[in-house]
């Protein structure tokens, strides 16, 4: 199959979905309990839009992701991490 014989709409699919990036090892934090006051960390975990990632594309266990999402939501609350980027 040829570029020019696929659709640029399947094609501009196709590529984005082997471009798929994981994070990378080293932004996973080694322990379950995440501070909500230690922002770099967490911003690492926030898209560009201010959302938090999900498990598939940190590769975060059930228990840290509940455990960061908990940390994130609190940091938000007493205003060290913004609600929305814009």
């Amino acid at each position: 199959m040829t570029l020019s014989s696929i659709r640029p709409k399947t094609l501009i699919l196709t590529i984005y979905r082997f471009n798929f990036k994981y994070m990378a090892k080293e932004y996973m934090p080694q322990f379950q309990k995440i501070d909500y006051k230690d922002i770099e960390t967490m911003k690492k975990f926030l898209n560009p839009h201010g959302k938090i990632m999900s498990r598939r594309r940190t590769n975060l266990s059930a228990l840290a992701q509940r455990n960061l999402s908990e940390a994130i939501k609190r940091a938000r609350f007493m205003a060290l991490l913004p609600y929305i980027v814009r």
